[in-house]
């Protein structure tokens, strides 16, 4: 596959005629609906752990990880600017918009990096720290910069890093990796495939146009469903671990079981569909449910957990 090269795309970009950047670009860098699913996770690990935490520790904590995740986002749109100009989903980011430079947004989320694990290392500990700097980097270099144009299993090997924060929140608490925390890694691993699939089901010219071997254009949409289905009935059985291993309730069992049937069933439609505008809102259906399937999960494990006597 041909890709822009980027060496001319930065070059471009820094020598256009810039606009100076806003408050609200360097914001959007963060990605903030990102963020905001990666606290809120986090959040949840932080209250399931044992032990307990102090309040202010507690939001120190969950702003180290939201910021950690920010940079992750800057990083992101730093080295991605060449490709985002070509996708009309990513344009319109301010680096590929021309409002803030690349080198705008490598020193943005350098700067954020340092700063995030060294003061979720100084609040809490250094493990909680290591996972952090672990997590920008994996989503920033691995994924990013190799996995994300060099394979179709892009998602499926890069979700490990959008999975870690509740992993990093339990282990700011507790100091170390909780066999629960690593059930909730898996319950938002094995979510990311179906969840950015049935995305790129709708959006395959954009990624076509950038040359990128997301899997609807490498192995066709065919091949993309029938993958959607099979993590989707895997991450139904999956979610019920909690239940389980007795870190969860009868309230989560319930919801869990109810959402996981319903996850299946919009990738049995996903399945089932074609190539034409009814697969299209088959798939976009289910990427708007994939984001509401997660957040009712991990807001059903936070409300047990805090009407239990909740530790944060």
């Amino acid at each position: 596959m041909a890709y822009v090269d980027r060496q001319e795309m930065d070059e471009a970009l820094t020598s256009a005629d810039l606009g100076e950047g806003s408050v609200g670009d360097f914001f959007a860098l963060l990605k903030p609906r990102v963020m905001s699913l990666v606290v809120f996770t986090a959040l949840t690990g932080m209250v399931l752990a044992p032990g307990g935490v102090h309040p202010i520790i507690g939001i120190a904590a969950l702003l180290a990880i939201a910021v950690g995740a920010g940079a992750s986002g800057a990083l992101n749109m730093w080295y991605d600017a060449d490709i985002d100009r070509l996708m009309r989903r990513t344009r319109g980011r301010p680096v590929a918009a021309g409002r803030l430079t690349p080198g705008d947004a490598l020193a943005f989320g350098a700067t954020l990096s340092v700063g995030a694990v060294t003061f979720l290392g100084l609040t809490t500990n250094w493990l909680a720290a290591g996972l952090l700097a672990f997590t920008i980097f994996f989503y920033a270099v691995v994924y990013t910069m190799w996995l994300k144009r060099a394979t179709p299993q892009n998602i499926v090997i890069g979700g490990a890093a959008g999975a870690l924060p509740p992993v990093i929140g339990w282990t700011a608490v507790t100091g170390d990796i909780g066999v629960e925390s690593l059930v909730l890694f898996a319950i938002i691993f094995l979510w990311t495939p179906p969840h950015f699939w049935a995305l790129s089901l709708y959006k395959t010219d954009d990624y076509r146009r950038a040359s990128l071997p997301m899997l609807p254009v490498v192995a066709g949409a065919a091949a993309t469903r029938r993958q959607i289905l099979l993590y989707s009935v895997v991450l139904a059985v999956a979610a019920l671990a909690p239940v389980a291993m007795g870190f969860a309730g009868l309230a989560y069992g319930v919801v869990a079981a109810i959402a996981g049937t319903a996850f299946v069933g919009f990738a049995v439609r996903v399945f089932r569909s074609q190539a034409d505008a009814a697969g299209e809102r088959a798939a976009h259906e289910l990427f708007a449910y994939s984001i509401l399937y997660l957040f009712v999960l991990f807001a059903v494990l936070l409300a047990e957990a805090i009407g239990v006597g909740g530790t944060l």
